[in-house]
């Protein structure tokens, strides 16, 4: 099975071509700095992962994402290689987008996206806020929800 999921922030714009031809398709190329779970001495605290998205995925990317917008990715990887310029053979990795989302609101990615640079470092992240929901009944000491009385028809189960 070749499936990876990665989390990481935008290092700068996606780059959008079109294929050539009849039926042109959009590729959209970019590379997610994703922070280390772990550090070493001395590394770097972010692995720099190239992705390609193709089709609708491209055009959506080329829409809504820009540097420094953190986001998730799906899909597989896939390696090659070609003979560059010079005579050398030069060898490629990158993660084929199958799907891809927000990672964060729109709000934090402005806030986070203004000090972004690519050397990365983790920005703190705040839960938004729920829309004027009613808070939740106090836990007793025993860690569960204390339910007044008659109001068991409203509960979903019985």
């Amino acid at each position: 099975m070749n499936k990876v999921i990665l989390m990481g922030r935008l290092t700068r714009d996606p780059d959008i071509r079109y294929s050539a031809g009849e039926n042109s398709t959009a590729v959209a190329r970019y590379t997610l700095a994703v922070d280390r779970r772990f550090k070493r001495d001395g590394d770097q605290s972010a692995d720099f992962i190239s992705c390609v998205a193709f089709g609708r995925s491209a055009e959506f990317a080329e829409k809504y994402f820009h540097q420094g917008i953190r986001i998730v990715v799906s899909g597989r990887i896939q390696t090659g290689s070609y003979t560059n310029r010079d005579g050398n053979k030069v060898y490629t990795t990158d993660v084929v987008v199958e799907d891809q989302e927000f990672a964060e609101s729109k709000n934090a990615s402005a806030e986070n996206s203004a000090g972004f640079t690519p050397s990365y470092q983790q920005p703190s992240y705040q839960q938004p806020s729920a829309p004027s929901a009613p808070s939740p009944a106090p836990a007793s000491a025993d860690g569960f929800m204390n339910i007044p009385d008659g109001i068991d028809e409203e509960l979903p189960f019985n």
